[in-house]
């Protein structure tokens, strides 16, 4: 009896492992839905990933994190937080260049006196550009955000939107390329513009995106001519409507405007939500983290295959439950956090040859203003330094699997 149910816990283990391998489940009843769901699979075309391809700008270190270093006000601050970057072993920060806080009173006018003082508004970010180097950091600078001078009136109350003048925003991104071209090579051009309220009040449009995104391109290439360009990262959704567009559609209209030629690399989110990372079930209504795979198919499709696929954003979330807080992105304890971030990498390295960096959503806030708010629990830090576990966790997880 002792020997029938011995075999039988390790029977159950193996099931378990290799259901949670399939389908990113954890919880039994989960598992096999999920495996009934992963029959699907066949049942659709097969995707087109050109898998053979020589892509460009995805042989890169991987391990990429976002940072919100311009909201340290103390200089000391953000040296310690890009010494602890390096020392987790990550070798990119995805860092916004706001253009609200560069480029603030008026066009043309750099310097800051929001608190009744004078000074250069881009010295905070030439410090930021100067500590990416002293610690071995690349920086993929996000280029977004206008200040409220160049949106329209009907932005303001939300402060989120497409300038009212794209030229102003191509001499904004012309003017960040010129001062940090020897310094920054990489750069990103908006994000998740087909939601709101990333495109602000007025109906998402892939075709005004594109014009942005092209005239972005186009300066930032005349002031460096090495520059890469990243097109923004896409919120995944499956809305059809004028504040929220499908990501796919979204896409293949952006190519229909003419995106292909302006910009080297796509970028995604990569948000697992409600599976883990191991998740292989591909349904276009759902969203996993596996949904680039159709992003590819779409650059395939439209003679983009060799262009790598890098990820702006990647964790899952852990609100915990005394919090009172919804659910809004999924809910996994600390320790799942840190091993389904790991095992994100992992299948990212061994199964997706066209993705490059993965960029961990967040390393740290500057204070704990938003822990009434659900994305605050993305955290690698709290705002005092203290590490959640994802932080030793994906430090050993890079330490053991070096680029």
């Amino acid at each position: 009896m002792l020997g029938a149910l011995l075999l039988s816990y390790v029977f159950r283990q193996q099931i378990d492992g290799w259901a949670f391998a399939v389908t990113g489940e954890e919880n039994a009843g989960a598992q096999v839905r999920g495996v009934w769901q992963l029959m699907g699979n066949y049942l659709r075309p097969r995707l087109k990933l050109a898998e053979a391809e020589n892509i460009r700008h995805s042989a890169v270190n991987p391990y990429g994190v976002n940072t919100f270093l311009e909201q340290e006000v103390e200089v000391s601050k953000r040296e310690r937080q890009a010494k602890m970057i390096a020392e987790a072993g990550f070798r990119w920060i995805r860092q916004e260049f706001p253009w609200y806080d560069i480029e603030i009173h008026a066009k043309g006018d750099f310097q800051d006196r929001r608190a009744g003082l004078h000074k250069d508004a881009w010295e905070k970010y030439d410090n930021i550009v100067e500590l990416a180097r002293e610690n071995n950091l690349q920086i993929i600078a996000r280029l977004s955000s206008p200040p409220k001078w160049a949106l329209a009136e009907r932005h303001w109350p939300i402060g989120f939107g497409p300038p009212e003048v794209y030229a102003d925003f191509a001499d904004y991104v012309s003017a960040v390329a010129n001062r940090y071209g020897d310094e920054i090579t990489y750069y990103q051009i908006w994000n998740e513009p087909n939601i709101y309220p990333e495109w602000g009040e007025e109906v998402v449009s892939p075709e005004r995106y594109t014009e942005l995104l092209c005239l972005a391109a186009s300066a930032i290439r005349v002031a460096d001519p090495d520059a890469v360009i990243l097109s923004a990262a896409l919120a995944p959704t499956a809305a059809l409507t004028n504040r929220d567009l499908n990501d796919f559609v979204f896409l293949q209209r952006m190519y229909s405007a003419g995106a292909g030629e302006c910009f080297d690399v796509m970028s995604v989110q990569g948000y697992g939500l409600w599976s883990g990372p191991t998740d292989k079930r591909m349904r276009p209504a759902s969203i996993n983290y596996a949904r680039n795979k159709y992003i590819r198919d779409i650059m395939v499709e439209n003679g983009d295959s060799t262009k790598a696929i890098w990820i702006s954003e990647m964790n899952w979330n852990a609100v915990p439950v005394e919090t009172g807080l919804p659910p809004n992105y999924g809910r996994v304890s600390l320790q799942q956090q840190s091993d389904w971030a790991a095992l994100a990498y992992e299948r990212a390295r061994v199964e997706w040859p066209w993705i490059g960096v993965v960029n961990l959503w967040y390393f740290k806030r500057a204070d704990a203003s938003e822990a009434d708010q659900t994305w605050y629990y993305f955290r690698v830090l709290d705002a005092d330094f203290g590490k959640m576990p994802i932080y030793e966790g994906l430090k050993s997880y890079i330490s053991d699997n070096p680029y």
